[in-house]
């Protein structure tokens, strides 16, 4: 009970202080549990070491023991380090597995989805949702498994962001959160979140948002649970409200020693619209530390799209604090120094500036290719996401459909149209079909690829595609160098050549270059992607 009365009395504390100094407080409050966040990560660590511990010493054969504390585990590291829940969410697979009972091999492949969906892995995530058979599941793991496919249609909806199948997205995750808030326990928690999930007017993409304030303000919450309600209401609301909202969840993410979270991230992001850049900068500094110390990549990238704007406007703010400060000295120093004295100073003062401005001149030129670089790493990973999941549905459609013709044909004993069956699979057809989809694809991103390739070599050896080509194998080797693959053994496998015709071809097309041979692959890195208007 008292876990329970902390955050609420939080609550109270925090409509006191609305008033005009309300979110001062807060941040002042938040600051200070900033600097007390080791004491929450060292009594999480005497938990969880306390658990381990019990795991050790479990007899060998307690399977079932070893699996519920393996599963205690998992929660405590769920939130706050990835590849640790990781670890033990796959030691639940194995004494699942060990006990041969089936629905916890399901639980745990549910709670495997669970993290690598909190990373971004959303190809892993549909392997273990394909695994399970809801069937089987007791109540529970059947409300976590919807909740998890919701999820990550959710989310797969946003990354696609395709007119057809990003609404075809949205619609399956409707389905699979109706079908959590059906077994969730009538009122509570869960059903009521699930709820606030489902938007208020067909086809609108916003969350009701008044399911969120009765869960904020007529119910006992956790610290975790009021850190995740409080994030998820200030997307409904701008200005004070929306920034005191985020201070609630911030703090209460601390407490909890929470480090998969986007309170302080999204803090961060509205402190650098509303201007404050140097609070913006140290809270977004402290998201990358948890998205670090967790282990997501997702988190990582959307930190790292914005951060070095930010710190480029600190750089700036700051060396503009300093030169008034230095205009203002010499402003008072006129008065006692003699002139002589005077202009010596404004001299040096002056040649300091110019060395600084060069330097911020030079951070800013590093930070800019940094921001290209990461804004075409995103666009390529956005092509080929979508790219690859639309491949992988066509291929599992067309496996589902000869399933469905060979199970109906062995019934029937029809083995010569089974024979027949497997002759219409043409593999050198369905590759050539993936090489052109994966080149249309690639020249989509880099239109100019071709002309800027052959730019790098003589008239008598530039390689052009045939009429009836997109890209040839010369070009299609470069194409994946340019994408970051430049090991000859993955190139191989990829494109299904030996590594010693890999390294042949980019051999003899080095040694005809324009330029230098070692200077090659670097030329080719240089081919920008065509940003779409």
């Amino acid at each position: 009970m008292m876990k329970l009365f902390y955050p609420f009395l939080f609550l109270l504390i925090s409509f006191a202080v609305r008033g005009e100094n309300g979110n001062a407080k807060l941040m002042a409050q938040l600051k200070a549990e900033l600097a007390r966040k080791s004491v929450y990560d060292n009594q999480k660590e005497r938990v969880i070491a306390g658990l381990k511990l019990e795991l050790e010493r479990c007899a060998s054969n307690d399977l079932d023991r070893k699996y519920q504390l393996c599963n205690r585990l998992f929660e405590e590291y769920k939130s706050y380090q990835y590849d640790s829940a990781y670890v033990y969410t796959q030691k639940m697979i194995r004494l699942s597995v060990a006990m041969h009972d089936l629905p916890k091999q399901y639980e745990s492949k549910i709670k495997l989805g669970i993290i690598l969906m909190s990373s971004g892995m959303f190809i892993e995530t549909r392997d273990c949702l394909d695994q399970v058979d809801p069937k089987i599941l007791d109540p529970k793991s059947k409300r976590l498994y919807y909740r998890l496919k919701c999820v990550f249609y959710a989310e797969l909806a946003n990354y696609n962001n395709d007119k057809y199948y990003a609404e075809h997205y949205r619609q399956e995750s409707h389905k699979y959160l109706d079908s959590a808030i059906a077994l969730a326990e009538k009122g509570s928690f869960e059903q009521i979140m699930y709820k606030a999930e489902v938007p208020d007017t067909a086809g609108q993409k916003l969350s009701n948002y008044k399911y969120y304030e009765e869960l904020l303000y007529r119910h006992k919450l956790t610290q975790h649970q009021t850190a995740m309600i409080a994030a998820a209401l200030a997307d409904h609301y701008e200005g004070d409200e929306r920034m005191r909202l985020l201070y609630i969840a911030a703090i209460n993410d601390i407490k909890s020693s929470i480090k998969e979270t986007v309170a302080i991230y999204k803090l961060g992001r509205n402190l650098y619209r509303v201007g404050d850049v140097k609070d913006a900068y140290f809270f977004m500094q402290e998201a990358l530390n948890n998205a670090e110390f967790y282990g997501s990549r997702l988190h990582k990238i959307e930190i790292a799209s914005i951060l070095p704007d930010i710190a480029a406007n600190k750089i700036l703010i700051t060396e503009n604090a300093k030169n008034k400060f230095i205009i203002y000295l010499l402003t008072s120093l006129i008065i006692v120094v003699i002139i002589s004295l005077i202009s010596f100073i404004v001299f040096i003062q002056l040649k300091r500036l110019r060395v600084k401005e060069r330097i911020i001149a030079e951070k800013n030129s590093q930070l800019e290719k940094i921001n290209v670089r990461l804004s075409e790493d995103a666009r390529i990973k956005e092509e080929y996401i979508g790219y690859f999941f639309n491949i992988f549905s066509e291929y599992i459609l067309k496996l589902e459909k000869l399933k469905r013709n060979g199970e109906r044909k062995m019934k029937s004993q029809q083995y010569e149209d089974i024979l027949a069956l497997f002759g219409q699979i043409n593999i050198k057809k369905e590759r050539d079909h993936l090489f052109r989809t994966f080149d249309r694809v690639f020249l989509k991103l880099f239109p100019n690829f071709v002309q800027s390739f052959n730019a790098l070599l003589k008239p008598e050896d530039q390689i052009w595609p045939r009429d009836n080509e997109v890209l040839n194998a010369h070009l299609r080797i470069f194409a994946l160098v340019r994408l970051g693959i430049t090991d000859n053994e993955t190139i191989a496998k990829i494109l299904e050549y030996s590594v010693n015709t890999v390294y042949t071809y980019k051999f003899r097309i080095k040694t005809k270059a324009l330029v230098k041979p070692d200077d090659f692959d670097t030329s080719i890195m240089d081919i920008k992607v065509v940003t779409e208007p």
